[in-house]
């Protein structure tokens, strides 16, 4: 690499042009002395490389010219005529300058350089990499971030566009922020609305600290729901249509369900139209009715919601003595108000499910219902249900039907049973639901070769072996509080027998006593708590099944004691002489049933 030697100074060696020059430079600021030092320094780089040094101005002065090459400068030095005498002669005739260049227009001063353009690799990276392939990039906090930055904006009160008035307190948030959340508040802030131009609205029909929460969730996401605000939250967030926050009003609501409080939250369920809240309320209210009825809200409740819970047939009652004191101790809380209301409330009480002694003893003994002559119709009606028991199934009404406990699906019962030497008197239950057994209590006596039919809300244990005699006791199961009950006994022992229930009333049939075929039939009624015998049927017949069907009994099959039976004889309970058909097929201990809806379901 070559570089160039500086030129050697003048006149070094004193006197009087050199002190004259150096007098110039120093008069002239210096500015001729730095343009041969940066001359110098400019031929001391190698070649090839080029510096771009910009002097800085002194006082405010002109920037120096540039520096011309060594080839192109004049030899000698010359003095400005501003200053002193000139110097020495140059040694040769400094070229004439170069004309002046004529002064760029005004726009073309002020137009910016154009930057020049880069190569490939300068400004920029060149990658090799597969052709298509990219990068995603998915912050999962970054709504979180933003919207805990507007969050703090609102609170420092930031860019924020909308005050909401309520009452007295003054809420300022951001319309974008309100209106991405709320539908309310998007219809109010997007469409040809006064409160869109607006900065200040003022709302009503709401509660003030409600919608400060429900603005603080809007930024946050978090809202905490209790007994101490829900009442105030729900409202508030139907009206803004905060979906979300209305849903967990609605399970925080649920989950305090009790009969002290059912009957408000249903009520407060049905006023802010909350439908699934309601309708489980409402079950909640019929499946503890017992414990509801006791109640302040019970007692409050108006005439048209007491009609609606007492003529459900979903009310779980054990009885139905349960409704027809709910009844008049609603009518007794305010009797002179309520005392009108008597015969349509009893209409909705099933009377003739009530036993005979507690309709004498009670029903027909209380003033408020003797004194009403629709009342003693309805009296009647209910005795007459329990004096001619075979003309059930003509005088059956609603009042007439038991009851069913809604959400109580059907239930598949085995009750007894054993060998010779190991009868036991366990009992289990197969939930159709659940899909699975399990364990119930047992019979008080141990049973084999069992009748057992379902009569209302309760099943009968009749007869049966218990391994020394056969059996003429009855007893019955209460899937409620899940204990068997004694009944009265049936006037004659029976074992391999049929039984089956039609319109209220247990019927027995045929069996073993211990020494002879039975063809013998006797009924039960569970109000009156009595046994009946009926017509026997024309045949002995144990192992005999008994079905209902069309309000009508059939025995089928069974053993005589000599063959096994493939006839069938049909009982009616209005003309109680039973006749004989025959069946085409022939079984030993017949198994029959009847399903009273068409969906039967085998496993």
């Amino acid at each position: 690499m070559r570089y160039a030697a500086p030129p050697k100074p003048r006149g070094s060696a004193g006197g009087g042009a050199g002190g004259a020059e150096k007098q110039r430079l120093r008069a002239s600021g210096g500015s001729e002395e730095r343009g041969a030092c940066r001359h110098r320094r400019a031929a001391l780089q190698p070649s090839g490389v080029r510096l771009s040094v910009r002097p800085p101005r002194i006082g405010g002065g002109p920037a120096a010219e540039p520096m011309q090459p060594r080839s192109e400068r004049p030899a000698g030095r010359t003095q400005s005529p501003e200053h002193g005498s000139p110097g020495p002669a140059p040694e040769a005739a400094p070229p004439p300058p170069p004309p002046p260049q004529p002064a760029a227009p005004e726009a073309e001063r002020a137009r910016p350089r154009q930057a020049r353009p880069t190569g490939p690799m300068e400004g920029a990276v060149q990658l090799l990499s597969r052709e298509g392939h990219t990068v995603s990039h998915n912050s999962k906090r970054h709504y979180h971030d933003a919207f805990v930055a507007m969050s703090r904006m609102r609170q420092r009160g930031l860019l924020c566009d909308i005050v909401l008035h309520v009452a007295a307190k003054e809420i300022r948030a951001h319309k974008v922020v309100l209106a991405s959340c709320s539908p309310y508040f998007h219809a109010m802030f997007t469409n040809e609305m006064s409160e869109s131009r607006q900065t200040h609205v003022t709302l009503h029909d709401i509660d003030p600290q409600a919608l400060d929460q429900l603005v603080q969730f809007a930024y946050t996401a978090e809202i905490v729901v209790g007994e101490g605000n829900v009442q105030t939250l729900l409202p508030a967030a139907s009206l803004l249509q905060l979906n979300g926050v209305r849903d967990a009003c609605c399970k925080f609501l649920l989950s305090q369900l009790d009969p002290s409080n059912c009957l408000g939250i249903r009520g407060f369920a049905d006023t802010h139209s909350c439908s699934d809240l309601l309708k489980a309320a409402h079950r909640y209210v019929l499946q503890h009715f017992v414990d509801v009825a006791k109640t302040e809200e019970f007692m409050l409740l108006p005439l048209k919601q007491v009609l609606e819970l007492v003529s459900s047939d979903s009310l779980n009652v054990p009885s139905e003595e349960d409704v027809y004191r709910a009844v008049l101790s609603w009518v007794k809380h305010d009797v002179d108000a309520r005392r009108q209301h008597v015969p349509r409330l009893m209409k909705c009480v099933r009377l003739p499910l009530l036993s005979r002694d507690f309709l004498l003893g009670h029903v027909d003994a209380e003033s408020l219902v003797r004194h009403h002559p629709d009342c003693k119709d309805l009296l009647i009606e209910a005795l007459k249900f329990h004096l001619l028991p075979e003309q059930r199934g003509v005088l059956g009404t609603s009042r007439t039907r038991p009851r069913r406990c809604e959400g109580a699906g059907p239930v598949l019962f085995a009750v007894g049973g054993g060998s010779l030497f190991a009868i036991h008197g366990d009992c289990e239950a197969y939930d159709t639901r659940a899909d699975r057994w399990h364990v119930v209590a047992s019979m008080s006596t141990r049973r084999a070769r069992v009748g057992v039919a379902a009569v209302g809300n309760r099943l009968y244990a009749v007869g049966g072996y218990d391994g020394t005699s056969d059996l003429a006791t009855v007893e019955s199961y209460d899937p409620v509080t899940n204990t068997w009950q004694p009944e009265v006994s049936m006037g004659t022992r029976r074992s391999c027998l049929g039984v089956a229930a039609l319109h209220g009333l247990l019927y027995a049939a045929g069996g073993y006593d211990g020494a002879s075929c039975l063809n013998s039939a006797e009924r039960y009624d569970p109000l009156t708590g009595t046994w009946t015998s009926i017509a026997a049927m024309s045949t002995r017949r144990r192992y005999v099944r008994v079905a209902m069907l069309d309000g009508n009994l059939y025995a089928v099959g069974g053993y005589d004691s000599a063959s096994h039976l493939a006839t069938v004889e049909k009982y009616e309970p209005q003309t109680p002489h039973p006749g004989v058909e025959s069946c085409t097929w022939r079984r030993r201990e017949a198994g029959s049933g009847s399903a009273p809806s068409p969906s039967l379901h085998r496993r």
